[in-house]
């Protein structure tokens, strides 16, 4: 899996432990010394838009399991409702 961050955008990301849409990629954390991608960010159910509010849900890239061209599954037991 060697994409780029900006590749991440817009793409939407789908739980395949209970099969739920967690939303779309909002923004993707990385490793500055080596470029590496370390996690993505999907907004959480908040009815108000804040920029990374306590409802965002971080993945870590190692919870990552396949990305396609348009979606992204992903492995996480516990995330915020």
């Amino acid at each position: 899996m060697n994409n780029k961050g900006l590749d991440f955008k817009h793409k939407e990301v789908i739980n395949i432990v209970d099969g739920k849409r967690l939303g779309y990629v909002q923004d993707v954390t990385a490793n500055l010394e080596s470029g590496i991608i370390t996690s993505i960010i999907v907004p959480g159910n908040s009815k108000l838009f804040n920029m990374f509010s306590n409802n965002d849900i971080v993945i870590p890239w190692e919870n990552i399991k396949c990305i396609g061209e348009d979606i992204i599954l992903v492995e996480v037991s516990q995330y915020p409702q």
